[in-house]
């Protein structure tokens, strides 16, 4: 039984892609497969108690396939020096001190920085408390940047509605005439370098709901990741970056229409798995900065907040 536990786990890691993603399975299992690995340890432990040969021989796949996948994670990939350096952040509409998170993210010394989920009580903070340290932002419905560079060509991009269930969404179907429109949840401007023009994309994703019902639902960030994807893959300028929260991971299928062209800033430069949700105890990555064009040098995570996100940041080369 412990052989079989072990064979099992080492395809579920091998091949998660191939599993179902009725009710949201796959979806689910991507956003915490490096958790996984957390059972090799328990049952190496169960076959030497048991002094199952066979089961220890087994768990050389699932060990193998958690390295494959992660191991590279585990290193320290980052590199002296950057041209750029970006900070995205979703604040939280709930944070009870905005002056302070602006106050904190200023101190990050990032040329862009990104903020997602602003209410409409806390931008007038957060624009009085940026104003010093960035001369240049827009912001765009509940997502905007700041920068320390000129911004161009600003605009918001369509990513579908954003906070829509399953219960909107019958209210939808019977009273189309009572749903508010929501304000944009992610834009795209230019950023005027000293080294070229920049496509920036600030994002907030829909969110994603365990429903007794119908599982992990995840509908309104997946049209929401297809909408962004095709607006990045018809983005004209050479060098991109995505900033925001995407609420999924960069080992999601959902997002593969961004990963397939866009470079993880963590993953190519980053210390480790850079988790930063929830940030009371990460588990999951789902702030994500994704670039193209440029080369990351590091990217790191830093302090927590008032929200329940962690900021995350990275420095980038031309």
């Amino acid at each position: 039984m412990l052989a079989v536990c072990a064979l099992l786990l080492g395809l579920l890691l091998l091949l998660h892609d191939h599993l179902t993603d009725r009710a949201g399975l796959g979806s689910l299992v991507e956003t915490f497969l490096p958790w996984c690995g957390l059972f090799v340890p328990v049952l190496l432990a169960a076959a030497l108690w048991r002094r199952s040969a066979s089961a220890v021989v087994a768990l050389l796949l699932p060990a193998f396939a958690w390295v494959s996948l992660f191991g590279g994670l585990l290193l320290d990939k980052s590199e002296a020096g950057g041209d750029l350096t970006v900070v995205t952040h979703n604040v939280a509409a709930e944070n009870t001190d905005p002056a302070g998170t602006a106050r904190q993210l200023a101190r990050s010394g990032a040329d862009l920085l990104a903020l997602e989920e602003l209410s409409d009580e806390a931008r007038g903070t957060y624009e009085k408390e940026l104003a010093q340290a960035y001369p240049h932002h827009t912001v765009q419905g509940t997502v905007g940047l700041w920068s320390k560079l000129p911004l161009s060509d600003t605009r918001p991009v369509d990513v579908l509605r954003g906070n829509v269930g399953p219960a909107a969404q019958k209210r939808q179907r019977e009273h189309p005439e009572q749903v508010p429109v929501d304000p944009p949840r992610a834009l795209r401007t230019t950023v005027a370098t000293k080294k070229g023009p920049l496509a920036v994309y600030v994002a907030h994703l829909g969110s994603v709901r365990v429903m007794p019902r119908g599982g992990f639902w995840t509908q309104s960030r997946d049209a929401g990741a297809t909408k962004l994807a095709q607006a990045v893959a018809d983005e004209q300028l050479e060098r991109v970056v995505v900033l925001g929260d995407l609420n999924g991971t960069t080992d999601d299928r959902a997002l593969s229409g961004l990963t397939s062209r866009l470079t993880s800033a963590q993953a190519d430069a980053g210390d480790g798995f850079g988790f930063s949700w929830p940030a009371a105890f990460p588990m999951a990555r789902i702030d994500q900065i994704l670039v193209r064009g440029l080369d990351p040098k590091s990217a790191w995570v830093l302090p927590e907040t008032g929200s329940d996100h962690l900021p995350v940041g990275a420095r980038l080369s031309w």
